[in-house]
């Protein structure tokens, strides 16, 4: 299976995301903002990160152009809440895509976050 680093500042996030994917079979390393989780990329190889945009220290959107620019054939999953939240995540989402990242809404289940992480393994352009 993959390596993968999933980066969001809220500890119930990175704790359901971690335990749906090792119960898929995946590696996962977790950390709690861009900085963190640079560096996560930077000593474990990943196949796959899985990026919150809005964060402390460094968000997604600078996170994701970084993995980019370090380690390109990383795959990206950018993820983020709906207009519900305190912002309007759309034009963040959309962004993230431009650079390249695959796209999951917050709030999302078990099946998108798998299905996702499937697209991110077998894509070849991102």
């Amino acid at each position: 299976m993959a390596t993968i680093v999933v980066i969001d500042d809220d500890p119930d996030v990175r704790t359901v995301v971690r335990a749906l994917l090792e119960q898929a079979g995946h590696e996962v390393h977790t950390a709690a903002d861009g900085v963190a989780g640079l560096e996560a990329v930077r000593t474990l190889s990943a196949n796959i990160v899985i990026t919150d945009i809005v964060m402390p220290e460094r968000d997604g959107i600078e996170t994701l152009v970084a993995v980019k620019k370090e380690a390109p054939m990383t795959k990206i999953i950018a993820m983020s809440g709906g207009s519900g939240g305190r912002l309007n995540a759309e034009p963040y989402l959309f962004t993230a895509h431009e650079f390249g990242a695959l796209i999951l809404r917050k709030p999302f289940g078990s099946k998108e976050l798998l299905q996702c992480v499937q697209a991110a393994l077998t894509s070849s352009d991102r």
